[in-house]
């Protein structure tokens, strides 16, 4: 297939674009810039994954502008630009992330269930929203909530190996917060797997079938790299450290399954989290 890509040098994308090309397809990266008139002709699925950084930085007030400028309008534009084409492209995927359903306690949440509320669960309610064009236009339209992505590359595993490695890794906060992580391959697979799934439309979680607590996690990654654990950091050295960011990206607990992804019939390569760890971090 021919495949446009925004995002591509992002951590998921530069996967995605070397998993893709693997696979025999063509794939062009697509700029940040869809202000221009663009042309898909012949291009069969359009994937967009670029946005502005959650978690690099404090989140002032100008970095919360740029995180939702740069999903919400640039999502509005590219869906205006592919819903408006001549050529449109089969499908149309766009990304969007569990922060949807914010802080959730141990409540189980699949694609059905409501959206949370908070700064991120508004971007995301706002990001998936503005994809409507493109589903008006008949395109197959579909809006990826990603979970933690675990990667000895980059994202939040990369940030936590440095103390871990030394011993000085721990629990954030109580540790009873959920954690719904997946792999870098499985989060790759499944995107491909989602262009050529005819049937699958929508919200869809791309997430492990086994999300874990902060504690479990903890304790599964000490265990993987032969280190103890027993440095905790508490809740409000959190906030001290990471301002509102602590809050919606370390302590809040979001328990999600991918109900949507499975009964589609994915085939996971890493459902549990100490395989995982262990596949990344050999």
């Amino acid at each position: 297939m021919k495949i446009l890509l925004s995002g591509s040098h992002g951590l998921i994308g530069t996967q995605l674009m070397r998993s893709l090309h693997e696979k025999g397809h063509e794939v062009k990266a697509l700029g940040r810039d869809f202000t221009k008139d663009m042309d898909f002709n012949d291009i069969d699925a359009v994937i967009h994954l670029a946005g502005e950084s959650i978690a690099k930085g404090r989140w002032t007030t100008e970095k919360k502008k740029r995180i939702e400028e740069s999903r919400v309008a640039g999502t509005t534009l590219l869906s205006q630009q592919i819903a408006e084409s001549p050529h449109k492209p089969r499908v149309f995927i766009t990304a969007s992330a569990i922060g949807y359903y914010g802080e959730r306690g141990n409540e189980i949440l699949d694609e059905c269930s409501s959206a949370g509320t908070g700064f991120l669960a508004e971007v995301c309610r706002k990001w998936e929203a503005v994809s409507l064009p493109a589903r008006k236009a008949g395109i197959r339209t579909v809006n990826i909530r990603t979970g933690i992505v675990l990667s000895e590359k980059g994202g939040a595993l990369s940030k936590m190996l440095p103390p871990f490695k030394i011993g000085a890794g721990g629990i954030i906060g109580n540790g009873k917060q959920f954690m719904s992580w997946i792999s870098l391959h499985d989060l790759v697979e499944a995107i491909t797997f989602l262009i050529n799934d005819d049937e699958s439309v929508g919200a869809i979680n791309l997430v492990s079938p086994k999300p874990i607590t902060n504690h479990e996690f903890t304790k599964t990654l000490g265990h993987v790299l032969h280190r103890p654990t027993i440095m905790p950091l508490p809740a409000f050295a959190a906030k001290i450290m990471f301002g509102e960011m602590a809050e919606a990206l370390l302590l809040s607990s979001t328990k999600v399954i991918p109900k949507k992804l499975m009964e589609a019939g994915f085939k996971y390569k890493h459902e549990d989290l100490r395989e995982a760890l262990e596949d990344i971090l050999r």
